[in-house]
């Protein structure tokens, strides 16, 4: 019988350590899948950041490194210009990308550094226990804001794709989401897009993931889902929000 699915092979068999029901797995599945794909496993060096992500060097079947919270952009950029022939990609959360790793964000995405970065938007510190992340909504309730994110106090949530579109080194950014068979199906696709532009030489590259986090948030795998869908989406739109090679720039002139 002929096999239709099976495990990427850039993808151990180790298990996952992540709560029931967080997206991380699916995840780790697509880029695993783009790595395939571009038959890139044995050139592929992915940077693993502090946070749940912290332990995707056991699950991605490439070289990893662990980098110090917040500095996995930095660390890429010094492996990818030391070794410009491999494929370089970050694995980050919103506490590591857009709270302490602002500034290694934001200068990498400006230089227009050669690499990928996957960016996983759960709107709260996971790892730590739920506290308000950068990226947490208005109104939402963590362990820190017990009634709520009050934006006269801890200000907006940092919208990512939005921020780095407007940055000249940025040649592709785009926000997906692994809520249904639909959306996972796009995110596939702005993965994959995101390594073939590093192929490429293009520049730099940022796929923003919403995800959930159950366990944080206090519902079941269910409710986050939808929970999701009612107040991440329409907070967070999913779309490209940059495509130099396809002239698409979201909210502003073709570029």
């Amino acid at each position: 019988m002929p096999i239709v699915f099976q495990k990427p092979k850039a993808l151990t068999s180790a298990p996952l350590h992540y709560c029931p029901g967080c997206t991380h797995g699916i995840v780790h599945r697509l880029v695993a899948q783009a790595l395939d794909d571009l038959d890139a496993q044995g050139r592929a060096v992915g940077v693993a950041s502090v946070g749940c992500s912290v332990m995707c060097y056991d699950y991605f079947a490439c070289d990893m490194v662990q980098a110090p919270h917040g500095r996995a952009q930095a660390v890429a950029t010094g492996i990818k210009r030391a070794r410009p022939e491999n494929l370089v990609f970050t694995y980050q959360g919103d506490g590591d990308l857009a709270a302490i790793g602002t500034a290694e964000t934001v200068h990498a995405a400006t230089r227009g550094e050669n690499i990928t970065v996957i960016f996983i938007n759960n709107a709260i510190y996971g790892m730590t226990g739920g506290q308000m992340a950068p990226t947490s909504l208005p109104g939402q309730i963590t362990q820190t804001t017990p009634y709520g994110r009050d934006t006269n106090t801890a200000g907006y949530p940092v919208k990512v794709c939005e921020l780095l579109s407007t940055l000249d080194g940025v040649a592709f950014a785009q926000r997906v989401a692994v809520d249904s068979v639909k959306n996972v199906n796009i995110a596939q696709k702005a993965i994959r897009k995101a390594f073939q532009n590093q192929v490429e030489g293009k520049g730099y590259s940022i796929v923003e993931v919403l995800s959930t986090c159950p366990t944080n948030w206090g519902l079941s795998p269910v409710e986050s889902l939808q929970w999701l869908r009612e107040n991440m989406m329409p907070y967070y739109p999913l779309g490209v929000y940059k495509d130099l090679a396809e002239g698409v720039k979201k909210g502003g002139a073709a570029q």
